[in-house]
């Protein structure tokens, strides 16, 4: 059966970008006669705003978005991720790494001749173990020379060499909170996730999930990756570049504004009722004819 998820994070409340991956992602679900869960991902406490939590709740009830099941929250799950973390120390898959963010940019530097934009390939300074004097700062996972193959339902065929275009990555940083890479996965995993639907700014987290759904012998879903919603100067909407709030006042017209990023035609409703009918059938008629 069909289970989708959103998993927005509570540093605020959800603008356009946001609203547009929770559409889709509960269309998706719809369409499939699946269930579609909600997860707050608050597992990077210092980003975490108070109450943001319950106002993307409200803010997804005013809009007709009804989830099913109970939601979950990722600072209640440590114990979980500790497990995981156990499993691939046993197969000997992580290791302490005492590089700084400095340091490792200085390597890249002086490998490369210049810093890449996006990822910056961690150069396995600490891969063999620490240096003298060296203490742990964050934990990393130790990724096998592989290419990963997917496909995604909106991008296509994708292919990434995790090792070469981003090395060993971590897994819990140096602040001790456990990284997204692997606390989605168990989650994912947990809750018998079986399709993914997020921006594409999350394209390159893919090939790295699936290493290490793998390692950990959990099932990977299918992934779809929206375009992402931008501003005037071509930047990604987001929280901390200070988008707007979306309008729940006017929840007809918030909708049918991030309906029509979609790129599935223009659609005609007078109501929540009639928008998500008619939107889950014209989704159902695209993705699922």
């Amino acid at each position: 059966m069909y289970v989708g998820r959103f998993a927005p994070s509570p540093s605020g409340p959800l603008h356009l970008g946001s609203l547009v991956v929770a559409v889709a992602s509960f269309l998706d679900a719809r369409a499939a006669g699946g269930r579609w869960l909600v997860r707050i991902e608050d597992i990077d406490t210092p980003r975490s705003v108070a109450g943001a939590d319950k106002l993307i709740l409200q803010q997804l009830s005013a809009l007709g978005m009804t989830w099913d099941g109970d939601v979950w929250y990722q600072s209640e799950r440590l114990a979980a991720y500790e497990h995981a973390f156990e499993t691939l120390q046993a197969k000997g898959l992580v290791y302490p790494c005492g590089c700084t963010r400095r340091e490792i940019a200085d390597s890249v530097l002086a490998a490369h001749g210049r810093l890449p934009d996006g990822e910056r390939p961690y150069p396995g300074t600490c891969r063999d173990g620490l240096a003298p004097g060296r203490k742990p700062k964050s934990w990393r996972f130790r990724v096998l020379p592989d290419t990963v193959r997917f496909h995604d339902r909106w991008c296509g065929d994708q292919a990434q060499c995790v090792a070469e275009q981003v090395g060993d990555f971590v897994i819990r940083r140096a602040d001790g909170i456990w990284a997204y890479q692997l606390a989605v996965v168990v989650d994912d995993a947990e809750q018998g996730i079986t399709d993914i639907v997020r921006g594409q700014d999350l394209l390159s987290s893919t090939a790295r999930q699936r290493a290490l759904a793998q390692a950990l012998e959990l099932p990977t879903p299918s992934v779809m990756h929206l375009p992402l919603v931008t501003d005037g100067q071509g930047l990604k909407l987001s929280k901390q570049n200070g988008a707007p709030a979306i309008d729940t006042n006017n929840p007809l017209k918030t909708l049918v504004s991030a309906w029509q990023y979609l790129g599935l035609g223009d659609l005609s409703a007078s109501n929540l009722e009639q928008f998500w009918g008619e939107a889950t059938a014209r989704w159902a008629g695209h993705f699922y004819e």
